[in-house]
């Protein structure tokens, strides 16, 4: 590999292992429990308690990260035997995975060629141009997550429309048509309102920064080689 293509490629690839590893962070059972304990948490006025939500939300976490089918979901029933989920909602957890599981494999893919630049750096003696990539990729991280935490704090404290056009959006690109909107007595909204992904995101903001602030000003420099790319 070209010496000057290691650090504009690392860093490149450094915030999308970032924003993967929150990602990954997120889709754990330790989310659900620091979210659902968070302050100011809402009520759900259909009558799920703090515990009912804590039994059935890791259920659809799960199913983002593992091998089962839909019928994971789709054989859930609450106790009185009513299905938990819809087929509209059923369905759109299958828009989900496929989503998340494809976000999660360019996770890996960036992850593993970090670690391949890195391998390949160190051997050929090009550690400084990698190191310099992973700082400018940690910079990079800090403005986008910078951005993505600014958006959230002012949707929530200050405009609220800002957050839910910011979510609209992100849905328009992810998924077809309004195959997301549910009414606020679907299991889906009752496990997962508005608060909770205001805070998904939030987190993943926070997460990534604190990565790319690491990589950014925690990397100290090196005398520069003669094949150091700047």
């Amino acid at each position: 590999m070209h010496p000057k293509l290691i650090s504009p490629l690392t860093a490149f690839l450094t915030p999308i292992v970032l924003l993967g590893f929150a990602l990954r962070l997120l889709l754990s059972p330790l989310f659900i429990q620091i979210e659902y304990h968070m302050p100011g948490f809402p009520d759900d006025p259909y009558g799920l308690t703090r515990a009912d939500r804590l039994r059935w939300a890791p259920f659809a976490v799960d199913y983002l990260v593992n091998r089962e089918g839909i019928s994971y979901l789709g054989d859930l029933r609450f106790d009185d035997g009513t299905p938990l989920y819809n087929e509209r909602e059923l369905s759109h957890m299958e828009d989900v995975k496929g989503v998340t599981q494809g976000a999660l494999n360019v996770f890996y893919f960036a992850l593993a060629g970090i670690a391949l630049l890195g391998l390949w750096s160190k051997r050929g003696d090009q550690w400084a141009a990698f190191r310099s990539g992973l700082k400018r990729g940690g910079r990079i991280m800090v403005w986008l997550a910078g951005i993505l935490a600014a958006v959230v704090v002012v949707g929530m404290f200050i405009l609220p429309g800002l957050f839910w056009a910011f979510f609209e959006g992100f849905h328009a690109i992810f998924f077809e048509g309004d195959s997301w909107m549910f009414e606020y007595s679907d299991t889906l909204i009752r496990l997962f309102p508005l608060r909770f992904w205001q805070d998904a995101f939030l987190f993943a903001a926070l997460i990534a920064v604190g990565g790319g602030l690491g990589l950014a000003y925690g990397i100290k420099r090196t005398a520069p080689h003669r094949d150091a790319s700047r």
